[in-house]
């Protein structure tokens, strides 16, 4: 919306009708607050578009323009309020004068439940019923609000929350949400891109309203490239995750046709909300996405972002599948527009991340990256997934070595106690079990195993794998002091992004100690 109001500003009338399509329910909703007639709102909010137009060019900052516009609304409603006034037309009766898609029974039930919310909503103070109305009937997002209104967002949801505690008590209804989706106005053409089905089947449940779209990938594992859709490119994806988590190739190539079907017809939608987290499995997956919509054409539409990493009341915060309904509702709405700068971030770092050489990302990170905030951290902890140079272990390798010394010998076990010490990697139980794999086979292994044969993969229940223990081997006590290369006996075929490390001298190494990537030619 700021290109827009940048647009307009330089006289472009194309770009002012896309203000004026976003903003008119806002001005409405606040011009009928002062002027109680919808017809004389609908007056006031044209005169108030008319005279921003006029006066666009005085607008120094376009980051300004929601509580500047305001302003002019209120203007406009105390001209009017001074002149001689009309017969009044309650705002819902004319919000309604079109209906006419319901059968008559349908309307008359509609028709008594709008009048006893709309009752019950006018004996509410002034700033609830504004909340009210542009949140649960418009649709606008926290943010769009609290801008327009000139508040702040932790303000308009305690508005709201006392609305709800208010009108709980007034309406013999047992779940006052559930009449406002009733009811709903805005927000039906949204598309909610997700992390996980976890995530997605509890914003169906009411807390959003629009389309669900859970986009499953794993880009944090095996080889990824600069456009995973290409066919090749699919095909050497679709045979490296079939060969180490079981995912059959022919169901991830129809998944991920189906789902980016459904990305490419984005236009449909007014608004795409993308929720994230602040982990490495999510975080190359918000890169992905944020480097396919700067290739496009968004016209009308609104791309936003919620992206968290920690929640209040939660130690340590995993994910939004940690959430409950009730608490994933308190972040509904509070997403935030992204702009050019977000792109551009989310842009680069893909493009360094499926780079086949990994100094691209190393200085990427040393640029600001603050546009996206959890993405330094992430792909940090993504380098140092690659051998290091004091053992050939990578991080995962070595924590997990270091736990089964210290005792912990089931593979549940270990990958409950690895997540939480690297959870910042949001690794999932295939990936881990990958891992294991690789450090009980070939001809040098770091672990035995007592009681399984093997590891579980893609909709696989391996029942003796509960009564599993991981045990060192002697080169694994001799590689986690430090004694021993793994890497130099056992040799690396491994991916990290876009880098395919092999052979016993792999080119790139971590060095823990300094906390970068280091080049063969370059090791200590």
């Amino acid at each position: 919306m700021l290109q827009y109001i940048e647009e307009a500003k330089q006289g472009d009338r194309q770009a002012f009708e896309q203000i004026v399509r976003h903003f008119t329910p806002m001005a409405n909703a606040v011009a009928f607050e002062k002027l109680r007639d919808y017809q004389l709102a609908e007056d006031a909010v044209q005169e108030a578009f008319t005279e921003a137009f006029l006066h666009l060019n005085k607008l120094r900052a376009v980051e300004a323009f929601p509580g500047w516009f305001k302003a002019i609304v209120v203007r406009q409603c105390y001209r009017i309020l001074r002149r001689k006034q009309h017969p009044a037309l309650p705002y819902d009766e004319a919000a309604q004068a079109t209906e006419s898609s319901f059968s008559i029974a349908d309307i008359i039930e509609k028709k008594e439940t709008q009048r006893l919310v709309h009752e019950s909503i006018a004996a509410l103070t002034s700033n609830m019923r504004i909340a009210v109305q542009l949140y649960y009937f418009q649709g606008y997002s926290l943010q769009e609000i609290a801008d327009f209104l000139g508040t702040s967002v932790s303000v308009l949801k305690k508005r709201l929350f006392d609305a709800r505690r208010k009108l709980k008590g007034a309406l013999p209804v047992a779940d006052v949400l559930s009449v406002f989706n009733h009811l709903y106005e805005g927000g039906k053409d949204v598309l909610h891109i997700v992390n996980g089905d976890v995530v997605g089947e509890k914003l169906r449940q009411g807390i959003v309203k629009g389309d669900v779209l859970v986009w499953r990938e794993v880009y944090s594992h095996g080889p990824v490239f600069l456009d995973p859709a290409d066919g090749d490119n699919r095909a050497v994806r679709a045979q490296y995750l079939e060969q180490t988590m079981g995912i059959p190739q022919r169901e991830f190539i129809e998944n991920s046709e189906r789902q980016e079907k459904i990305l490419a017809d984005f236009h449909k939608y007014e608004e795409v909300v993308l929720w994230f987290e602040h982990d490495l499995f999510d975080q190359t997956m918000l890169s992905y996405l944020l480097h396919w919509f700067s290739k496009q054409k968004m016209l009308t539409t609104k791309l936003s972002l919620l992206c968290i990493g920690e929640y209040p009341g939660i130690k340590l915060f995993r994910g939004l599948g940690q959430l409950s309904i009730e608490q994933m509702e308190t972040l509904s709405g509070t997403w935030k527009l992204i702009g050019a700068k977000e792109l551009e971030v989310g842009q680069a770092l893909w493009e360094a991340y499926v780079s086949p050489n990994p100094e691209l990302l190393s200085q990427r990170l040393t640029t600001d990256t603050s546009a996206l905030p959890f993405a330094h951290d992430a792909f940090r902890a993504h380098l140092s997934r690659f051998p290091s140079t004091t053992n050939g272990l990578g991080i995962v390798e070595q924590i997990t070595l270091e736990m089964i010394h210290e005792g912990i010998k089931s593979p549940y076990e270990l990958f409950k106690n690895v997540g939480d010490q690297l959870h910042i990697l949001g690794m999932g139980d295939l990936q881990y079990w990958h891992i294991l794999r690789k450090l009980v086979q070939g001809p040098y292994p770091l672990l035995q195993t007592h009681g399984c044969n093997e590891f579980p993969v893609y909709n696989d229940s391996v029942i003796q794998f509960k009564d599993c223990e991981l045990v060192l081997t002697e080169l694994g006590k001799s590689v986690i002091t430090g004694n021993e290369d793994w890497v130099q006996k056992n040799g690396s075929d491994e991916w990290f992004g876009g880098v395919h490390l092999q052979g016993l001298t792999p080119r790139w190494r971590w060095n823990p100690l300094v906390g970068v990537l280091q080049e063969r030619s370059t090791e200590a």
